[in-house]
């Protein structure tokens, strides 16, 4: 069996990758023709003129980018949470979100329970 060199297998894989892109060219144009159809049939039903179509796409692609993804609703301050652990040295403390700090993991690799490190809530 021959062996073919990186140059040609790029080669041959850049081939096929024109080709299925023409294909998927093809496939989308054949999708489309139905829809702009029945589009413009809608169009002319209720009397509707590209001009609108236009302006109104316009008004709204102005307003906001594509791109842009949509904005949530601003909630206000952001809610504060108590560290619910405490480095008994140090006094650094962690909410017990996200990533654990360092002095945890070095606690826990070295055979400590985080539950030595927890804080302890008074009413």
């Amino acid at each position: 069996m021959a062996r073919t060199s990186y140059a040609s297998q790029k080669t041959r894989l850049e081939k096929e990758k024109a080709k299925i892109e023409k294909q998927l060219q093809t496939l989308q144009a054949k999708q489309r023709k139905p829809v702009i159809t029945s589009i413009v049939r809608s169009m002319r039903d209720y009397g509707i003129t590209p001009e609108e179509i236009a302006a109104v796409f316009d008004r709204k692609s102005a307003s906001r980018p594509a791109t842009a993804a949509p904005r949530k609703a601003a909630s206000g301050a952001k809610r504060v949470i108590p560290p619910k652990y405490r480095h008994p040295e140090t006094k650094a403390e962690w909410t017990g979100r996200g990533k654990p700090p360092r002095w945890v993991s070095d606690a826990e690799a070295s055979g400590v329970s985080r539950d030595t490190f927890l804080i302890e809530k008074t009413a």
